[in-house]
């Protein structure tokens, strides 16, 4: 998922997606423990998406303290 695409995406559904993502990474390392995966750098690209979405979670929140900090 791209950055421009997760910006977009409100508070809720970002959450959301974090979710989801963390849920089938879980499931890839384990089916990629038990037998070879056809694409291993699938895990790779969730770990990244992972990060995307915990970036912009995290930047929003100190953008939420800084104006609250600021009136």
């Amino acid at each position: 998922m791209k950055q421009e695409v997760i910006r977009e995406l409100s508070t809720p559904e970002i959450i959301e997606r974090l979710d989801e993502e963390s849920k089938q990474l879980v499931k890839l390392k384990l089916n990629h423990a038990v037998s070879p995966l056809e694409n291993p750098n699938k895990i790779k690209v969730y770990r990244k998406t992972i990060a995307r979405l915990n970036t912009e979670l995290r930047k929003r929140t100190l953008e939420e303290q800084n104006k609250s900090n600021n009136k």
